[in-house]
């Protein structure tokens, strides 16, 4: 596995041109930070990711290199943020890898919220007063709560996270150990086929009560 630098604030592009599968646990830690229009500061950390491995990977939006208007962004540079919208009504965010035209990427499955809390909660459950209150463990939970909760669209598609702008990937400010790194398969990919459903190219720190799922 790859392991992030966390001496900078800023990553090397070099440290994402690699592999999916190589990437994806070793943004586990890493911080996205959402800069919105008013200047107010969104910031996450990564606890759960998926590996899309390219054209061989049946699950992948470049499978048998498929190539289109939607998925043109993963066959960018590596550094690049590829925004999905999906069952038409969420959106999903990727962290392109790999290289051009080595159409990897690694989807963002959960964030642990560390500011701009309260902004957070009004972006997914508006500000009218709710019976049951969300719980934080539950404000970044999933690929499309988070893209929710941080207010990340197709407007962001392509966008450099390694250049300042509204959304920006920082190194890990403190590394997550390997013993909290958990490793399992993909969801919600069935109709890939056994094979590609069957690979475990999920990770997620067990020491966040934040992950989509055990």
């Amino acid at each position: 596995m790859s392991e992030v630098s966390t001496r900078d604030s800023r990553f090397d592009r070099s440290a994402l041109e690699c592999p999916a599968v190589e990437l994806a646990p070793a943004l586990l830690g890493c911080v996205l930070v959402r800069t919105l229009d008013d200047g107010a500061r969104l910031v996450g950390r990564i606890v759960e990711t998926e590996a899309y491995a390219g054209p061989h990977d049946q699950a992948a939006h470049t499978r048998n290199g498929h190539r289109s208007t939607r998925n043109e962004v993963m066959w960018g540079r590596a550094g690049l943020c590829y925004v999905y919208f999906t069952y038409g009504m969420h959106h999903c965010m990727n962290v392109v890898c790999g290289g051009v035209d080595v159409p990897e990427a690694v989807l963002v499955r959960a964030l642990e919220p560390l500011e701009g809390l309260e902004s957070i909660r009004v972006n997914r459950v508006g500000t009218k007063p709710r019976k049951h209150p969300l719980r934080d463990r539950d404000l970044c939970s999933g690929p499309a709560r988070l893209c929710q909760a941080f207010r990340i669209d197709r407007s962001l598609n392509g966008a450099d996270l390694l250049h300042p702008g509204p959304l920006v990937l920082e190194p890990a400010r403190e590394r997550v150990l390997p013993d909290r790194i958990v490793n399992t398969t993909r969801i919600g990919i069935d109709s890939a086929g056994p094979e590609w459903a069957g690979k475990r190219w999920r990770w997620y720190d067990s020491g966040s009560a934040h992950t989509s799922r055990r």
